[in-house]
């Protein structure tokens, strides 16, 4: 036994009796609860410190997931602010997005200002969030407690910051999921002004029962732009593929060291002595750890290897493994030396959304756990098969008409069903791609209604602001689109 065992033993002990005084995301939401009250009585003091008139722009506040360098939530909000700049009208739009880190979303979301979020938020949103005429809360998994209930508190608080001024409150693309008890009261009493577009239907069922007003859209990152083809080529030559054979991409992740919670104890123990580094995530949050949790992984990992190392000996492909967060490089490191034939790392820490998108349209497979790795994939029609460890993949996959084609993270046999698998990835490619280019043209309708739906909240909450002269009908309200993606529509709405 290490020296250091002792220490984390006695202190994990400690931390059990102070959680079952004191919930540190209770806390966090009662914090955040009070000051979407003392904003609202500011404003009914009549101390907003900005309001709307006729002739000015209208500032909105992006509040979501950016800056961690998350492929998916980067590619969804890049083109969320391509929407809205496109039915709102640049003139009349000044567009702020708070970002985790700074440094990783240079050069990313054109003419947005950017705003670095510290990792303690409740005094800050409600400082910020007044300073704007609405909030559009980004986040996929806005609602939900399976990844981080802080970054849902998050979320929905800066969306009651805004309902406690009677503005624009938007959650645009959103998806809710199971919540704890004390975060499904919080995003009840936060959000119960605000407008939820979901991405499906199960999301907006959650949501209702909460009182919510949602109406139905899609994910934005159907419309993204990424390098040019020849660019993934480019770089997977110079990774070793030969230009011939077919590419099978892995996105592979740690799907059980969720969620992740503030831990105070635990930060101390980490400053003081370096424990639970392996659980660090960052400031005071801390994974999810347990024997339990790593002897999961470690079978996902195998089943995985499995998989594919079953199917190398049946056929010859060129294999890569995607790191869509830049918290997959562990994943993606676990998986490669499992690998028979090993496989080449492409992670997002090394590579921009751009670059690693179009890396992923010039495979020939996929088998992802990544949600945004299989969407930004479809529209460039690469057959995939999900990993899931939430309903994201499942509500993607029923929706376009492939129910059998994703499978549990925990699920018996896994590896033998990813080989049964992988087999139809190749032997149906076509077929697989084809339904794929019919259920693409489905979500940019859905896409489209989306700026329907938001214009006719910007003009409830402010009915005299200008309205841009464009025909009421969902393809006049996406974002200009790629040649590829306007090819789908064509031939496919």
């Amino acid at each position: 036994m290490s020296k250091s065992a002792p220490v984390k033993k006695t202190t994990s002990k400690i931390w059990d009796k102070v959680k079952e005084v004191v919930d540190p995301d209770r806390a966090l939401q009662a914090t955040v609860a009070a000051a979407i009250e003392g904003v609202a009585v500011r404003h009914v003091l009549g101390m907003s410190p900005e309001t709307w008139k006729p002739g000015k722009p209208l500032k909105l506040l992006l509040a979501g997931y950016v800056g961690t360098r998350n492929t998916g939530a980067d590619v969804r909000v890049e083109e969320m602010i391509r929407q809205l700049r496109h039915v709102v009208g640049d003139d009349d739009l000044e567009l702020t997005i708070m970002t985790v880190d700074p440094k990783l979303t240079r050069g990313y979301f054109r003419a947005v200002h950017q705003i670095e979020l510290p990792a303690v938020f409740p005094k800050f949103i409600a400082q910020e969030c007044p300073k704007h005429h609405g909030v559009i809360a980004c986040e996929g998994s806005m609602f939900k407690s399976k990844f981080s209930s802080a970054l849902t508190c998050f979320m929905a608080g800066s969306l009651g910051l805004a309902n406690a001024e009677n503005k624009i409150s938007v959650g645009y693309g959103a998806e809710a999921g199971s919540m704890t008890p004390g975060l499904r009261d919080f995003v009840r009493d936060a959000c119960k002004k605000s407008l939820v577009i979901c991405r499906n239907e199960p999301s907006r069922q959650v949501l209702g029962e909460l009182g919510i007003r949602t109406t139905s859209g899609a994910d934005t990152a159907w419309t993204f732009d990424p390098a040019p083809l020849s660019r993934g080529a480019q770089l997977l030559r110079e990774a070793g593929w030969d230009g011939r054979q077919k590419v099978l991409v892995v996105c592979p992740i740690n799907p059980f060291w969720w969620p992740v919670k503030p831990d105070l104890l635990k930060y101390a123990a980490y400053k003081l002595g370096g424990q639970y580094k392996h659980e660090h995530y960052s400031a005071f949050y801390f994974h999810h750890h347990s024997e339990a949790a790593e002897k999961k992984y470690n079978n996902y990992i195998q089943a995985l290897a499995d998989g594919v190392n079953a199917f190398a000996q049946e056929r010859e492909f060129f294999t890569i493994l995607v790191g869509m967060e830049q918290l997959d490089r562990h994943a993606c490191e676990d998986l490669q030396p499992r690998l028979d034939r090993g496989g080449v790392l492409f992670v997002s820490d090394e590579h921009d959304m751009f670059d690693l998108v179009s890396v992923l349209r010039n495979c020939s497979m996929m088998v992802s756990s990544r949600f945004h790795a299989i969407v930004t994939s479809m529209p460039g029609l690469v057959p995939s098969a999900g990993v899931t460890m939430d309903e994201r993949i499942r509500n993607l996959m029923n929706d376009r008409g492939h129910p059998d084609m994703f499978f549990e993270v925990d699920e018996d046999d896994l590896g033998e069903k990813l080989l049964h698998t992988l087999r139809r990835l190749w032997r149906d490619a076509d077929g697989i791609s084809a339904d794929i280019a019919r259920a693409v043209p489905a979500q940019l309708k859905l896409m489209g209604q989306m700026g329907i739906d938001f214009m006719d909240e910007v003009v409830r909450v402010y009915p005299q602001f200008p309205r841009r002269d464009l025909p009421r009908t969902w393809d006049a309200h996406l974002p200009p689109l790629p040649a590829n993606v306007q090819r789908l529509l064509e031939r496919h709405a």
